[in-house]
Protein backbone atom coordinates (compact mmCIF):
# COMPACT_ATOMS: atom_id res chain seq x y z
CA UNK A 1 0.00 0.00 0.00
CA UNK A 2 1.13 3.55 -1.12
CA UNK A 3 1.76 6.18 1.43
CA UNK A 4 1.13 9.57 0.95
CA UNK A 5 2.53 12.29 3.18
CA UNK A 6 0.64 15.36 3.70
CA UNK A 7 3.15 17.74 1.39
CA UNK A 8 3.15 15.04 -1.26
CA UNK A 9 -0.54 16.31 -1.87
CA UNK A 10 0.06 20.01 -1.41
CA UNK A 11 2.99 20.85 -3.63
CA UNK A 12 1.07 22.73 -6.48
CA UNK A 13 -1.58 24.56 -3.65
CA UNK A 14 -2.05 27.75 -5.28
CA UNK A 15 -1.61 27.10 -8.92
CA UNK A 16 -4.72 26.63 -9.95
CA UNK A 17 -5.26 30.58 -8.09
CA UNK A 18 -2.03 31.94 -10.02
CA UNK A 19 -3.39 30.17 -13.88
CA UNK A 20 -6.63 32.53 -12.89
CA UNK A 21 -4.68 35.54 -12.32
CA UNK A 22 -2.96 35.39 -14.98
CA UNK A 23 -5.59 34.56 -17.40
CA UNK A 24 -7.33 37.28 -15.70
CA UNK A 25 -4.48 40.14 -16.62
CA UNK A 26 -4.15 38.98 -19.84
CA UNK A 27 -8.17 39.14 -20.95
CA UNK A 28 -7.83 42.36 -19.24
CA UNK A 29 -4.54 43.44 -21.67
CA UNK A 30 -6.19 42.05 -24.52
CA UNK A 31 -9.62 43.80 -23.98
CA UNK A 32 -7.43 47.18 -23.83
CA UNK A 33 -5.70 46.34 -26.80
CA UNK A 34 -9.53 45.95 -28.65
CA UNK A 35 -10.47 49.41 -26.91
CA UNK A 36 -7.84 51.23 -28.23
CA UNK A 37 -8.24 49.58 -31.59
CA UNK A 38 -12.07 50.43 -31.88
CA UNK A 39 -11.50 54.17 -30.75
CA UNK A 40 -8.76 54.69 -33.75
CA UNK A 41 -10.17 56.68 -36.48
CA UNK A 42 -9.08 54.16 -38.94
CA UNK A 43 -11.05 51.19 -37.50
CA UNK A 44 -14.25 53.26 -36.36
CA UNK A 45 -14.35 54.35 -40.31
CA UNK A 46 -13.97 50.57 -41.48
CA UNK A 47 -16.19 49.36 -39.40
CA UNK A 48 -18.95 52.64 -40.34
CA UNK A 49 -18.60 51.36 -43.67
CA UNK A 50 -18.96 47.73 -43.56
CA UNK A 51 -22.13 48.97 -41.34
CA UNK A 52 -23.26 51.26 -44.17
CA UNK A 53 -22.67 48.47 -46.81
CA UNK A 54 -24.52 45.29 -44.55
CA UNK A 55 -27.66 47.85 -44.00
CA UNK A 56 -28.06 48.93 -47.70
Amino acid sequence: MTQFRRWDLREDDGMATTEYALVTVAAAAFAGVLIALIRSDEVRGMLTDILHSAFG
